[in-house]
């Protein structure tokens, strides 16, 4: 019961509930956004309730403030910003409930500087959706930089096509096919942005923090 779970709140509840709040209107996007936030919190729960340690919290929210400080740093070039890759990386080494966790939170932190609105829901999704597929790919992510640059570029598509859904949906409540497509055209140079992006911090950032990542593991037997 607990693995289902663990799989139907981040592919299937949550979706939901994003879904819905964008059909009854933008105004409850703040409310969504909490649903989303505890949600995400759940499969980690159930993940560490029977080794719940405070090494791991520590750890989550230094990923998380990793990502959103460079969010906040690369800000002044639009798109090009290294959340993704963060999320990826946390992933890769803790697990998809981590990864879920960190990108849903990532989104909802950073966007307290950024804005908040009805977009949030979705990139809360959009950034936990690649983390949990991360960690669910972790061991060919870690063996193979080739595997690493096209989960890189096909993260890029998956984040621009969940924003490119809320494009479509916020005018009205639903959902339609053309004007979702002409979102995703119109959204391809800032879709390439994301794929670069993803692919440099991965190449430059997975070394670094990886190394000092899997020391942690070991020292502290994570």
């Amino acid at each position: 019961m607990k693995k289902l779970l663990k799989i139907l709140i981040p592919c299937l509840l949550i979706p939901v509930v994003i879904i819905i709040g964008v059909i009854t209107g933008d105004k409850n996007y703040a409310a969504v956004s909490v649903i989303v936030a505890v949600l995400a919190c759940v499969p980690f729960f159930l993940s560490f309730e029977s080794t719940f340690t405070g090494r791991k919290i520590v750890i989550l929210a230094v990923m998380t403030a990793l990502s959103v400080a460079g969010r906040f740093i690369f800000a002044p070039i639009p798109f090009f910003k290294p959340v993704t890759a963060m999320v990826i990386i946390a992933a890769m080494y803790f697990g998809a409930e981590f990864g879920f966790l960190t990108g849903a939170l990532s989104a909802v932190l950073s966007n307290f500087y950024f804005g908040q609105g009805p977009w949030t829901p979705f990139q809360m999704f959009a950034w936990g959706f690649i983390g949990f597929i991360s960690g669910v790919l972790a061991d060919p992510l870690r063996r193979s930089k080739i595997a690493l640059v096209l989960y890189a570029i096909g993260s890029g598509f998956v984040y621009s096509l969940i924003m490119d859904t809320w494009t479509s949906m916020w005018a009205d409540g639903s959902f339609v096919l053309s004007r979702f497509l002409a979102a995703t055209y119109v959204s391809l140079p800032v879709t390439a942005v994301y794929i670069a992006s993803n692919i440099i911090f991965l190449l430059v950032l997975t070394p670094l923090i990886g190394a000092k990542i899997e020391r942690l593991i070991t020292k502290y037997g994570l």
